[in-house]
């Protein structure tokens, strides 16, 4: 039997969860969830005064990113990321076809958050350039890091938090995405340590689309960098995304007493 609102685009690999929601809610709930993470990992340190002791920005996105996927994560697996989604396709997770739709709206989702955040901006008279304001939350390396991390460091750092940040949520989820509590928890607590690091190297976002959307409304040098800060994040996606795929899949206790179910049973459904 077939579930509401899902199409064969949708249809999962064996072994795997039913997904309960159709694509467009799914999309909706990518793009808002990213929204959230846009305003809080971008307006937290964007607006913060420095006499202040306001909620460390690293801290602040690694809550949102929890937050988001506890209230979407049911809807969508709560990935808000470009390179989480790569990491789920490549790993098996979810098809190609939701995961470009996943992508775009992830990508919208931010773009509008960045928009609301530049649209705060230009209504406060203290604040003559906002593309000026937008370069101190823009990842940048080089005369654009706080201590001039060169384009290595910040392509190797990114990789690596990204391949760590992905590994952590397959692994948390689980194979068939039901731990999406747990999920939320160790992805939100790997955010804020390594959101913590790649501050200092050049506001590292290990996040494509949140990367994207903050150089939109910054000054040049953002968008000549940007390729830095989408590639390395979904290179890391690929590694852990491929080591997951590679890894053995569980096989399911039968009780002696109980013949093995058939070999031809109807496939699940991927998110």
């Amino acid at each position: 039997m077939s579930m509401p609102g899902t199409d064969r685009h949708d249809t999962l690999l064996p072994g795997t969860a039913p997904a309960e929601y159709g694509l467009a809610p799914r999309l909706a709930a990518e793009a808002f969830g990213t929204l959230f993470l846009v305003l809080a990992a971008v307006g937290v340190p964007l607006f913060t005064i420095p006499q202040s002791s306001p909620l460390p920005a690293p801290l602040a996105a690694g809550l949102a990113v929890t937050a988001a996927m506890l209230a979407f994560g049911h809807v969508s697996g709560g990935h808000f990321n470009p390179a989480i989604t790569l990491g789920h396709l490549l790993a098996g997770r979810i098809r190609t076809v939701a995961a470009a739709g996943y992508a775009a709206a992830q990508l919208a989702g931010a773009v509008a958050g960045a928009l609301v955040l530049y649209g705060v901006l230009r209504t406060l008279p203290g604040i003559a350039d906002s593309r000026t304001a937008f370069d101190t939350v823009s990842p940048g390396y080089g005369a654009h890091s706080i201590i001039e991390a060169p384009l290595a460091a910040a392509f190797l750092l990114g990789m690596l938090g990204a391949a760590v940040i992905v590994a952590v949520f397959l692994g948390a989820a689980g194979r068939d995405n039901s731990n999406t509590a747990a999920a939320a928890l160790a992805v939100g607590l790997s955010f804020a340590v390594l959101l913590q690091l790649g501050q200092a190297i050049g506001n590292l976002p290990f996040n494509p689309a949140r990367a994207a959307a903050s150089a939109v409304f910054s000054s040049a040098w953002a968008m000549e960098q940007l390729w830095v800060f989408v590639l390395a994040p979904l290179a890391g996606a690929a590694i852990a995304g491929l080591v997951f795929r590679a890894l053995p899949s569980p096989l399911a206790a039968v009780p002696e007493d109980e013949p093995a179910a058939p070999a031809d049973l109807p496939a699940a459904r991927l998110p």
